[in-house]
């Protein structure tokens, strides 16, 4: 009972814990920087990544391991009747008595045998030297390849990011639209009891109300949708609270430099071409290591062991056997020279991959540098679109006020506020979102 009750209190104590972290999480307003944080130490992916690494590390560790000698002990027992076998056993004990006995009828005869050996390998063409060559640069490959996963993470939650707050911004417009037709639908409401508007105005304005508040639940949506997004790429569940900075720094960012400049620096950090560089010359060595199997090899050997008819072990019957032996496969049945073909056929996908990837590199560098200069000057001129939509539907409200123009026209002048308003919030958060594009091009997220 008490081990239970012990039990329950801790599991009653973790559970205050976690609520605890998950109300602290639900409450503190998080910065784009501290997102990032959060997903690089707890989106499951990297951690994928990390166990790759310590496989190539294993692998690594394996390859070397044909470098050092293999030292093995054993215990063997046989027993036989056969006149040669027998014979050989019995002198192996240092028991034999040319005498007496039988040589041909010698009866059943039991050997023992504890040993230890060891052998080395002195040369196998290569193939140790090219595997282990091969290894180190898989380490790197990895190692590479969790830098290029660490680059899509930080971009595809800046992306989430930037969405959720684009979507926040959609929402408080959808908000003041519904409170400015709200509140125009009320006067006209009184104006119409009073003679002065006609019902097609007031249903007009109805249809404009209804409108907005679609408008607002789509936005709300969205912001949801968003959000846990947001939260699986930071590897938290649907049912953790998270909130981000509603007010982050709304500067944009500068004009992207030259397509060839930043070509170069792609090329000299971007993580993705410089694994599949690793790649190509791994798949290189591993075709030297085939080759290799066409030469001689030499192996040492020696060991140590001791004979008798029973478990008792004596240093006046032990012995040491030493040499080196070298082969050299005349005829495999052609398997040599197939996994020759098959490592050529490696190293030719290899670099396939590697002009491929190239070349990807170098569209997603050309596009994000479009789609930020595009965005920047659509930025510039919506900025103009807001201030002369919010002037022209001032006019209009005053001109609305005194009778001289229609609710239509007052509807025209709310809709096209609103449309230059998404329009100004997409094109900023579009360069803010090709920025992050432009530096996981360039790999410069690492």
């Amino acid at each position: 009972m008490r081990f239970v009750f012990r039990h329950l209190a801790w599991v009653i104590l973790a559970s205050l814990s976690y609520s605890a972290a998950a109300a602290e999480l639900d409450a503190k307003i998080h910065t784009l920087d501290q997102a990032i944080d959060i997903a690089l130490a707890n989106n499951p992916e990297l951690n994928i990544m990390q166990a790759r690494i310590e496989q190539a590390s294993a692998q690594l560790g394996k390859a070397l391991a044909n470098f050092y000698p293999q030292i093995k002990t054993s215990l063997s027992y046989q027993h036989s009747d056969n006149p040669a076998q027998a014979f050989a056993m019995i002198i192996a004990q240092r028991r034999l008595d040319l005498a007496g006995g039988d040589f041909n009828h010698p009866g059943g005869v039991d050997n023992y045998r504890p040993q230890v050996s060891a052998s080395y390998s002195l040369f196998r063409g290569g193939q140790d030297y090219y595997q282990s060559k091969a290894a180190e640069l898989g380490v790197e490959t990895s190692e590479l390849e969790k830098s290029a996963t660490r680059n899509r993470l930080v971009n595809n939650v800046t992306a989430a990011y930037y969405g959720e707050l684009a979507a926040i911004d959609a929402h408080e417009i959808s908000m003041r639209s519904i409170e400015a037709v709200q509140s125009e639908l009320k006067q006209s409401r009184v104006r119409f009891d009073a003679g002065t508007v006609l019902k097609s105005d007031v249903l007009s304005l109805e249809v404009q109300l209804a409108e907005a508040r679609d408008a607002e639940i789509q936005a709300a949506n969205t912001i949801e949708l968003a959000q846990n997004m947001l939260k699986t790429l930071l590897g938290l569940s649907a049912n953790d609270g998270f909130a981000i900075s509603e007010t982050p720094e709304k500067t944009l960012p500068e004009p992207p430099v030259g397509f060839d400049e930043l070509l170069n620096q792609a090329l000299a950090h971007h993580p993705e071409l410089k694994a599949a560089e690793k790649k190509v010359a791994i798949a290189e060595q591993q075709l030297s290591a085939a080759k290799a199997a066409h030469l001689p090899r030499a192996d040492a050997f020696v060991s140590y062991g001791s004979d008798s008819k029973d478990l008792a072990f004596s240093s006046n019957r032990d012995n040491v056997s030493a040499g080196v032996m070298v082969e050299l496969d005349v005829f495999s049945g052609f398997a040599t020279q197939e996994k020759i073909k098959k490592a050529e056929h490696e190293l030719t996908a290899a670099r396939e991959i590697a002009r491929q990837t190239r070349l990807r590199i170098e569209n997603q560098l050309k596009s994000a540098q479009l789609k930020l200069q595009e965005a920047l000057s659509r930025a510039e001129v919506t900025a103009v679109a807001v201030q002369s939509a919010e002037e022209a539907l001032r006019l209009v409200n005053e001109q609305r006020n005194a009778g001289v123009v229609t609710v239509t026209r007052y509807i025209e002048a709310e809709v096209a506020r609103d449309k230059a308003h998404s329009r100004q919030i997409s094109a900023r958060f579009d360069a803010l979102r090709s920025e992050a594009d432009l530096k996981q091009a360039t790999g410069f997220w690492q």
